[in-house]
């Protein structure tokens, strides 16, 4: 028989045991947080038909949705969670209580060349907030908040959450008399970070052929900095031009006090004129979230305040705000700047229970007691030499081992042997389960991630 090299496809992540149990903390985390806040959990299909996932149509999306035939149905691969999201409110409207807080960490898939950090196959983490015709601004200050506190919970510490609002920009160009090409000029002001406002500059007035009024004007604009309230102060001095504008100041203004509230430190969120966000899909406040040290990275965290979810699929106006975290790609190049933490406790077991007699009764009744005390324990009985069996404690990362030979059995005792230490002491079992239980709850705080 021909053996088949195993491989996996490019584009697609497979982790090793430690590094899943820390994905699957920061997914906890996640979990934890959002509901915290009072987001309901949501769980839409993988698969969809291709009508409702390409309802929107055209773009990019066509060309990187995974889309195949199974009989006369086609049938499409989820390619984010918005999508399915606006569907699942439209399908269910008349069952919800609105204003619908959902979270959801899914997989998506996308047909694109893959890249370092870029994967086909993906988790996304979603939290939205959908209102019924309307959808209180509170909320625009509230999503930035649960993020906040997440990427607190994640072990993070030097981050920041970029904040603009894109009636700002809209009117701003308006007040120009650029309405008309606002998007070509966003697009081109969003390469400010990794070309300077004086190529962005040239760029605006060579590719675009705006006049140097108009460029000057857009570079003075989008060159306003300092902290929230300087900036906020400065944005005064447009009010009264454009009716637009003036909206979009007075939402920023509110979130930005809101954001306080919330109990989100100035220095982790920063109003950023360049920040603009989905072009056409975005309507008022739209957020980036950066790593401080590693402003290569890009966002890690996107999203802002949408006017319309469902349009294509009901004529209810469904108004929301959302954010994403693409938790893969967070993950990837979080341990390829080496910060996950690896003293965070990632076996799969906080005991190996080790027997050294032939009868296993004794044995499997600690092993029970310990996991009635909530102490994951693993009961290994293979044939194998005893050094081998510390071995494979070892391997996994186990931190106690559980040895049971006849003296312990005939006394009622076990031996605890710390295998990092190397300590060993007999107990009774259900002492033995409440050291061990306290020695694990002190290390499960420890963080998935550790800032250098």
């Amino acid at each position: 028989m021909e053996r088949v090299k195993p491989r996996t496809l490019s584009g697609f992540m497979e982790l090793l045991p430690q590094r899943q149990v820390q994905m699957e903390r920061m997914m906890e985390i996640l979990r934890e947080s959002y509901g915290l806040y009072g987001f309901t959990p949501l769980d839409t299909p993988i698969i969809e038909s291709a009508e409702v996932l390409l309802a929107k149509g055209g773009g990019e999306t066509e060309k990187q949705i995974y889309r195949f035939m199974k009989g006369d149905s086609d049938l499409a691969l989820r390619f984010d969670l918005t999508v399915p999201l606006a569907k699942y409110v439209a399908a269910n409207y008349s069952n919800l209580a609105f204003p619908f807080k959902r979270f959801q960490i899914g997989k998506v898939y996308r047909g694109e060349r893959s890249q370092r950090g870029r994967f086909r196959e993906f988790y996304q983490a979603d939290i939205d907030v959908i209102g019924d015709s309307s959808l209180d601004i509170v909320n625009e200050a509230e999503i930035p908040s649960i993020i906040y506190r997440t990427f607190t919970q994640f072990g993070l510490k030097n981050f920041v959450i970029r904040v603009n609002n894109r009636k700002i920009l809209n009117g701003f160009y308006d007040m120009l008399g650029l309405s008309d090409r606002s998007g070509d000029i966003m697009r081109t002001v969003d390469k400010l970070d990794k070309i300077g406002a004086e190529k962005v500059g040239l760029l605006l007035h060579d590719e675009l052929d705006l006049s140097q009024d108009n460029v000057g004007d857009i570079v003075e604009f989008i060159a306003i900095k300092g902290g929230n309230t300087e900036v906020l102060e400065k944005l005064e001095e447009y009010r009264g031009k454009n009716a637009l504008f003036d909206m979009g100041l007075d939402e920023l203004t509110t979130v930005a006090k809101y954001l306080e509230a919330f109990g989100v430190p100035e220095d982790h969120f920063q109003i950023d004129l360049t920040i603009a966000r989905g072009l056409d899909y975005y309507t008022g406040t739209v957020y980036e979230t950066t790593l401080t040290d590693h402003p290569e990275i890009g966002s890690v965290c996107s999203g802002g305040r949408y006017d319309n979810l469902a349009e294509y699929y009901t004529d209810k106006k469904l108004p929301g705000v959302g954010i994403s975290i693409g938790l893969t790609r967070l993950f990837y190049v979080l341990g390829e700047q080496g910060l996950l933490n690896d003293d965070m406790v990632t076996s799969p077991a906080d005991v190996l229970v080790i027997p050294m007699v032939e009868d296993l009764t004794y044995p499997i009744a600690a092993a029970t007691a310990l996991r009635e005390a909530g102490v994951r324990t693993q009961l290994y009985t293979e044939p194998k030499k005893v050094k081998q069996k510390f071995t494979y404690a070892d391997k996994l990362g186990i931190p106690y081992a559980v040895i049971i030979g006849e003296d312990e059995a005939a006394a009622g005792t076990v031996s605890v042997k710390d295998l990092q230490t190397g300590e060993q002491q007999a107990m009774p079992p259900d002492v033995a389960a409440r050291n061990i239980a306290a020695a694990i709850e002190e290390r499960k705080h420890i963080p998935v991630i550790r800032e250098k």
